[in-house]
């Protein structure tokens, strides 16, 4: 099989490394080394463990896109055919094949760990490759249910279990990954952030974080999920065979909950607000349009040009495990800032809640949709922050040679270049989404933003406590656990905290909204374009409610009977109307679309559709991607998922 032949090349051409930032940029290739010689110090154990952390998916170019950004959910623009449900099973999978590519790697370091004589010595990088080899079975887990479990160097012996064996049912693939964490902690112990300057290297805390993400997943898969798409592991899919000591929905659950506290207790990490308020900096023109914008600048931090606070990298106490970029080294080589992969639909705007805590339908903050910029107003800045107002300046617009000059009134300036106009002429959705999208002025060309990617945040760790805490409360969740948790998510955000007045006062005006409705509404705000909702949606059991059936929508150019200003609007650069009314037959929404949270707002006639209904085609066999064929065909024992 295709995994076979790939690993047969690793076996015989010895182990192959990439280049990463700082320890991970000065790496020699070691295809011309021997395993045999290499491994003799700490220092082998270390650089071999620093090549460990590139092979992750972070910033990998067009590959990026079909995992990292949610495409095709409830939540972005952009459409994937796996997520609609119009997808096949293909003959073979990057993603599968380089997961076992990776796991050979660390698997090595493992093995000749095990044979050093100074164990405490190597704890830490081997500690890592621990974390490594739980991460990429985490990430094949997510994707295709239980698989062959690879903890072992592979051979090309016709024996071996990899790569001849059978797939692992899900819940022996969790029990290795918590094993596998389980011994990455206690070799970490050394390995934290204070000691490696959180530069990074994967550490304790990481490795703490992970296993909480983990264990909130499969807490509330087993829940919400159980066995529906197992298969019985003789026709299809894995089967249900379960480890004898495997945890119950309300260990796996606690653990999440006592993983997070432990983090959030240490104090070693805090949310980013690096550029809240620049208007005592004198340098900087124009303070006001950067106000309450750190969302968006946290995920375009480089150098101190890269945000008018004047901040780098280092300012991030909010990272717990990035992959890392330099801008000479190791760029990005992802077209992020010229595709805009983070645009927003109609539903995730209208997630967004008024500063006052209220969705927009209950809220009387909210100024509607029909006039220019008026459902900006008010609202949570994750929204405002990622959401270039209609005719507002920004740096960037033009994109690359179009970048901040923080210290130039931007309204001195061209604004054919800087100006943001709407452009409804090519049927575009008329919404869009900044996140991603650099305005540093060195930018020069597609590719070359080199901003860290962000694995684990803190704010996740936060959302993780507040949700783990209401799952095990029945969907209650005290004032002070709210507190302690999501309300630090959201006082970032300039949102009122969420408590039970809250709560009492939405449903008093006609809402109907609860705990655990707002801790995922919560979710998805923070964690939007982050790869993260196709696996929230189906480990809490509703991917089937909120991404089939339906139209996905953009803008509403018109709203219970009035135009919005987009139908007239002019483009003030060539004096014609931004809207052609010709590219849109066939392409308005004209029924409410109401969803399986009631507490959300539900999107009315007129909006632009961006995918249509009968294109939405999600089902429950869907919550897996199937097996690649060529798996199967070259080892029968792997069996396909369920209806693929």
């Amino acid at each position: 099989m295709k995994t076979y032949k790939m690993l047969l090349s690793l076996i015989m051409g010895g182990m192959l490394t990439t280049s990463c930032i700082s320890d991970f940029l000065d790496l020699d290739p070691l295809d011309s080394q021997t395993e045999a010689i290499y491994f003799k110090t700490l220092a082998d154990f270390q650089y071999v463990a620093n090549d460990l952390h590139t092979n992750v998916w972070a910033w990998n170019g067009n590959d990026t896109y079909g995992i990292n950004f949610d495409y095709g959910t409830d939540l972005i623009l952009n459409g994937a055919d796996y997520i609609s449900g119009t997808n096949s099973a293909p003959t073979s999978d990057k993603y599968w094949d380089k997961a076992y590519e990776w796991l050979r790697k660390v698997n090595i370091l493992i093995s000749k760990g095990e044979k050093y004589s100074n164990q405490e010595e190597i704890a830490g990088p081997i500690g890592q490759a621990y974390f490594f080899r739980a991460w990429h079975h985490f990430f094949l887990l997510k994707r295709y249910g239980g698989v062959p479990i690879a903890n072992q160097v592979t051979t090309i012996s016709t024996d071996d279990p990899v790569v001849w064996g059978p797939r692992a049912s899900r819940y022996e693939v969790v029990k290795q990954i918590l094993d596998d964490l389980d011994i990455a902690i206690a070799k970490l112990a050394r390995t934290t952030v204070a000691s490696t300057g959180n530069d990074g290297h994967v550490t304790l805390e990481a490795a703490k974080a992970l296993k909480a993400r983990v264990c909130l997943f499969e807490g509330t898969w087993d829940k919400y999920v159980g066995t529906k798409t197992d298969g019985d592991g003789n026709k299809n899919g894995a089967g249900i065979s379960k480890p004898a000591d495997y945890p119950s929905v309300e260990e796996f659950l606690t653990m999440a909950k006592n993983l997070s506290k432990d983090i959030i207790d240490s104090q070693t990490f805090e949310l980013w607000k690096g550029v809240e308020n620049v208007s005592s900096i004198s340098s900087v023109k124009n303070p006001d349009m950067y106000a309450h914008c750190s969302y968006y600048y946290l995920f375009n931090l480089e150098g101190t040009d890269s945000n008018p606070a004047g901040l780098d990298k280092s300012s991030n106490k909010e990272s717990i495990f990035r992959s890392v970029y330099d801008a000479v080294n190791r760029k990005s080589n992802t077209n992020l800032t010229h595709t805009a992969p983070a645009g927003m639909t109609r539903k995730l705007m209208d997630m967004y809640l008024c500063t006052d805590g209220l969705p927009v339908h209950l809220s009387p903050n909210f100024k509607g949709y029909t006039v220019m910029n008026a459902e900006l107003e008010n609202r949570d800045y994750r929204l405002t922050a990622c959401v270039r107002p209609a005719m507002s300046y920004n740096w960037g617009w033009g994109k690359y040679n179009t970048g901040a000059q923080y210290d130039v009134d931007i309204y001195s300036l061209a604004a054919a270049q800087y100006q943001s106009v709407p452009n409804l002429r090519n049927a575009g959705p008329g919404t869009g989404g900044r996140k991603y999208c650099s305005e540093l002025n060195s930018l020069g060309e597609a590719g070359h933003e080199a901003m860290d990617y962000m694995h684990i945040r803190y704010s996740e760790i936060l959302l993780i406590y507040a949700e783990a805490v209401c799952e095990l409360g029945g969907g209650n969740i005290s004032d002070a656990d709210l507190d302690y948790s999501i309300n630090k998510v959201r006082e970032r955000a300039g949102v009122a905290p969420l408590n039970a007045a809250l709560i009492a006062k939405a449903n008093s005006l006609g809402g109907q909204l609860d705990f655990l409705g707002e801790i995922r509404r919560e979710r998805a705000l923070e964690l939007y374009g982050e790869g993260s909702r196709l696996n929230d949606l189906c480990r809490w059991g509703i991917a089937e409610a909120e991404l089939a059936g339906e139209n996905r929508c953009g803008a509403y150019l018109e709203y219970e009977g009035t135009d919005s200003y987009l139908k007239t609007l002019i483009n003030p650069i060539d004096n014609k109307p931004v809207y052609e009314p010709s590219g849109y037959v066939g392409k308005i929404n004209e029924k409410e679309i109401r969803y399986s949270y009631a507490g959300l707002t539900s999107t009315k006639p007129g909006a632009i559709i961006v995918e249509q209904a009968a294109n939405r085609k999600f089902t429950l066999k869907n919550y897996l991607l199937p097996i690649p064929t060529d798996q199967i065909k070259l080892n029968p024992q792997i069996l396909q998922n369920p209806q693929w």
